[in-house]
């Protein structure tokens, strides 16, 4: 993901960096579903800025990292969930079996990360159930947090020009 930084890191010894108590997410789902990533973490500074979540795919490579800034009210504690339609306009359809990691961590507006929380994913073309998060995350009406925007490509098909003619790269899109 990015450098772990820990509150050793912090020149002048004031801050801590913020830190994910629970989280949970399903580990195998279909092409298109919406995959719900739930997290619970604190910051004792109240200085969380934003969530960083970096999917690595499988016969892919890693995808940019997204980022979805916070609001003011989830700077020092938030609970909630991270939304992602997995379906996307680079590819009609993915190959079942197709494995993806989710990393979600949490930067603050100096800089210093939190752990960083892996999630295995595996696609399947069987309805999934979506099972009712863990105690400790379910807390009634729980917040939606922001939406994941990455968009998965199938790698078997880069080159191909299947699927309006894009051609892709782990480095660059184009069109």
């Amino acid at each position: 993901m990015c450098h772990l930084r820990t509150e050793t890191d912090d020149p002048g010894g004031t801050g801590k960096a913020p830190a994910i108590a629970h989280s949970y997410s399903i580990e195998r789902g279909r092409y298109g579903d919406v995959l719900k990533v739930y997290i619970e973490a604190d910051d004792p500074d109240n200085d969380m800025l934003r969530i960083a979540t970096v999917v690595e795919q499988t016969g892919y490579g890693r995808y940019s990292t997204d980022w979805i800034y916070l609001k003011p009210m989830n700077t020092g504690y938030l609970s909630g969930y991270l939304k992602w339609n997995t379906y996307g306009p680079n590819t009609s359809s993915l190959a079942e079996w197709t494995w993806i990691t989710v990393k979600v961590s949490i930067f603050d507006k100096t800089g210093r990360e939190s752990n960083v929380v892996v999630f295995p994913f595996e696609f399947v073309s069987e309805s999934i159930a979506n099972p009712t998060p863990p105690r400790s995350l379910d807390k009634g009406d729980v917040p939606m947090l922001g939406n994941i925007t990455v968009n998965l490509v199938e790698p078997t098909r880069i080159g191909e020009g299947i699927d309006g003619g894009i051609e892709y790269t782990p480095w660059t899109t184009r069109i």
